[in-house]
């Protein structure tokens, strides 16, 4: 091999070792660059008014209910209504045989007109003994005992009227009337049949269902919690007063609001709850009495609520509500929070933030407690959750989600129904 390529072959692999040695030397010399910051995005907290609503289960009841009995015995003639229809107070529902009725009431006329033809000639007597025993031509005696018989024969008319009056009460009592006005359910007795007065059987039964009752339950210790809050000052009523809405076997809404009429003072030893009377209209006749209904009541509006997107609240190991919040120097620090119960797509949280605190929505996994992030606000990069102006779902709503990329509703306006013993979800 010629000298000139022995000395090309040799100088090749020792400029490729300079040119490595030079390239490690570069990397040893070139500065670290630090690896990005986690973004996150937060949500500020800033306490709102919020009216806080329960969401109670209930059953409707008649606002009137009345059993139509017989007051006298014999047989029905004739039905005047028709089942299910609406009747009026005092309207004629069923005819019994009057036939009895009105003979007693003749006879009664009768001895009536007896007893009062009677008192006509001793009245006669006692008023002309009374002239005589003046000038001493009859006893004494004999005036009084004039006198009495007059006065017998005076009570017998009396009697003889009341017997009259119960003639015709028993003679009226054959038609028997609607005591109150409302619809009547279905006959149990049929023309021909056989009454007694008084019997345990109702001939039928009335209802007054405009407006209606809706009766809820409550257990004590919500209720116990609810007066401490008020008493505290934690929460306010309502100038408006309570404000009930209805929610029907199926989900949806009833139209027409209620009213709360009163709380029951006695609790049921077997539950544990006491018993709401509310009272809603019912002009359309929609609510029948025994419906199954979820009643939501206004409890009272807090002014200082604070509200936390759902997302943003997991659990430690032990069970308790936790949320990372961004701190100073946009660190990550761990708050462990006391919540209440869910409204809407939120938790209502009693302790542990407070207004201005950034609580972490998005990016949990890639944020540690100690660790410096990125923090943007939420809105900034939460996706359109619908279509504009929608209201938020209800966390207990029967046909709707909690829907977790929505921010939180805006301040002032009435919370979705929700349930105090709701936990939050890790």
């Amino acid at each position: 091999m010629p000298a000139k390529y022995s000395r090309t072959l040799i100088a090749i692999p020792l400029f490729l070792a300079a040119a490595v040695a030079g390239c490690n030397q570069t990397r040893a010399t070139a500065p670290k660059t630090p690896p990005p910051l986690a973004e996150v995005a937060y949500v500020a907290i800033e306490p709102r008014s919020i009216t806080l609503t329960t969401e109670l289960p209930g059953r409707t009841s008649a606002m009137l209910v009345a059993e139509v009995r017989p007051e006298v015995a014999g047989i029905v003639v004739k039905r005047h209504f028709t089942e299910g229809a609406d009747v009026t107070a005092g309207e004629v529902l069923y005819e019994i045989d009057p036939s009895t009725y009105q003979a007693a009431h003749a006879s009664a006329k009768a001895a009536l007109a007896r007893a009062e033809a009677n008192v006509v000639p001793r009245l006669l007597k006692a008023d002309r003994y009374k002239e005589l025993v003046a000038i001493n031509a009859v006893s004494r005696q004999d005036a009084d005992d004039a006198d009495a018989a007059l006065r017998q024969a005076e009570a017998e008319v009396e009697g003889a009227k009341a017997a009259l009056d119960a003639t015709r009460i028993n003679l009226a009592h054959t038609l028997v009337t609607a005591p109150i006005s409302g619809r009547i359910g279905r006959s149990v007795v049929t023309t021909g049949a056989l009454v007694t007065a008084s019997q345990p059987t109702a001939l039928a039964t009335i209802q007054k269902l405009d407006p209606v009752y809706v009766d809820v339950t409550q257990s004590t210790a919500n209720l116990l919690k609810l007066r401490e809050k008020l008493a505290a000052g934690k929460l306010r009523k309502d100038a408006r007063g309570a404000v009930v809405k209805l929610f029907l076997e199926d989900g949806s809404a009833y139209p027409l609001g209620g009213t709360l009429k009163f709380s029951d003072v006695t609790v049921n030893p077997g539950t544990g709850s006491v018993t709401i009377r509310t009272v809603f209209p019912n002009p359309k006749g929609m609510l029948l009495p025994g419906m199954y209904v979820r009643a939501v009541l206004e409890e009272g509006v807090d002014e200082r609520g604070i509200l936390v997107p759902q997302r943003g609240v997991t659990r430690d190991p032990t069970g308790k509500a936790v949320a990372l919040v961004v701190g100073a120097g946009d660190k990550v620090e761990s708050r462990i929070l006391e919540v209440s119960r869910v409204v809407g797509d939120s938790w209502l949280v009693e302790k542990g933030l407070a207004a201005g605190d950034r609580v972490i929505v998005e990016g949990l996994q890639k944020a540690r407690p100690g660790d410096q992030v990125r923090p943007v606000p939420f809105a900034a990069t939460a996706a359109p959750a619908g279509p504009a102006g929608a209201a938020p779902a209800s966390a207990n709503s029967p046909s709707a989600a909690p829907s977790p990329a929505k921010p939180p509703a805006a301040a002032g306006a009435p919370v979705s129904p929700s349930r105090p013993s709701a936990a939050p979800r890790g």
